[in-house]
């Protein structure tokens, strides 16, 4: 049958209606598409834009705190001194004192300029005018020096300010207005050197028993030694109280190439470790008892940045101050603090045959400077740790 050509004009209209209609159809549901392509998009983008900030949050708080609690790692010591190996100063230890800490590291100096010498809890009439330089004149007096007692010029039970040390700068570590070490060398040849730091503080505070504070002293002299093999660290000394401690250097902890000593809370003790120490039988170290140090990483102090320098003879017994350092305090041979309170004293007290108030120590001088082994020859058995530990 033929088609007019009205007919094919109807046909192609429809057929272009229709087409448009799907078109229009089309679209529309290309246009939906679309949007639930964009609403799923934005709430991607919404759950990834959370995500990101969520650990740019995480991250900020966590380097918050490293900034806030990290402390400055030093490097090791930038110091030279002429006569003194280097070596001595790249291993020097770090210490850290106890966050309790009241009694910091002191000036040696002013040890001598808030004390009088006395002999019996008697003043030495006239005495001279006593400094770092010439403090060995008083070797002349008691004994070779020995009965010589560097005696408070202030009533110590109310706390003079000059016991109380300096504290380190958190920054530099120094104690910036107290030369508080000394750093003595004994060299025994064939390689082998014997290098001690010792730390000087201007009170003691003793251990508290039952309640009862005991052992107290003015002037407090601790140390750690390292003995050297060809500039290398072999072992290092810790000394609390009447002994202390000996560990390999490999075993302790270190800060580079420095180890790490921690001084006990009021008595100064050096620990290899943080905690509580039982010191009541020598060289074993309890985590509890009855005579209890506590040491933590509090303050850390460097020594070294402010320190006397000597190298030690030990068939004159004398000393040699390097970088001007003076020979007159090293070589006294009195004690740094004051003679023991009798219990006539009002200061004093007694419990259980342990004083309140005990004598001041004797200085660098009397701390077995030429030791066969890194422990002090006492006749205490040395054991040499290879771990940490009590």
């Amino acid at each position: 049958m033929g088609t007019t050509e009205e007919e094919k004009v109807m046909d192609e209209l429809e057929k272009g209606v229709v087409g448009r209609g799907r078109m229009e159809e089309g679209k529309e549901e290309g246009a939906q598409e679309w949007e639930e392509i964009l609403v799923g998009s934005l709430r991607l983008g919404k759950r990834v834009y959370y995500k990101i900030m969520f650990y740019i949050l995480l991250l900020s708080l966590v380097w918050y705190n490293r900034l806030i609690y990290a402390r400055p790692a030093p490097a090791p010591a930038a110091i030279q001194v002429e006569g003194l190996p280097q070596f001595v100063l790249d291993y020097a230890p770090l210490v850290y004192l106890d966050t309790g800490e009241a009694y910091f590291p002191s000036d040696i100096a002013s040890q001598i300029d808030n004390t009088h010498p006395a002999i019996n809890l008697t003043a030495i009439p006239n005495p001279p005018a006593l400094t770092v330089e010439n403090l060995d004149t008083l070797n002349t007096f008691g004994q070779n020096g020995m009965n010589v007692f560097l005696t408070s010029n202030l009533d110590v039970s109310k706390t003079p300010s000059w016991l109380l040390g300096e504290v380190p700068d958190s920054t530099t570590h120094k104690t910036a207005k107290a030369i508080s070490c000394a750093i003595i060398t004994t060299d025994h040849g064939n390689g082998s050197l014997d290098a001690f730091y010792m730390y000087f503080y201007a009170y003691n505070q003793g251990n508290t028993v039952f309640g009862k504070e005991l052992g107290d002293h003015i002037g407090d002299w601790e140390h750690n030694m390292i003995r050297f093999k060809d500039g290398k660290p072999q072992t290092i000394w810790y000394s609390q109280h009447g002994n202390g401690e000996a560990f390999t250097y490999k075993a302790v902890e270190k800060n580079g190439l420095r180890p790490i000593s921690y001084s006990a809370k009021g008595s100064h003790a050096n620990y290899a470790i943080v905690g509580k120490h039982d010191h009541t039988i020598p060289d074993l170290n309890l985590p509890d008892g009855l005579l209890v140090d506590h040491t933590s990483k509090g303050m850390l102090w460097d020594p070294t940045l402010n320190s006397y320098f000597y190298s030690y003879n030990p068939s004159t017994a004398g000393f040699t101050g390097l970088n001007g350092s003076p020979t007159g305090a090293m070589a006294f041979k009195g004690k740094w603090g004051d003679e023991q309170y009798p219990d006539s004293d009002k200061r004093q007290s007694t419990f259980f045959g342990f004083k309140k108030y005990v004598g001041g120590p004797t200085g660098p001088w009397d701390k077995q400077l030429n030791r066969t082994q890194v422990c002090p020859d006492n006749g205490i058995l040395c054991i040499i740790r290879d771990a940490l530990g009590p």
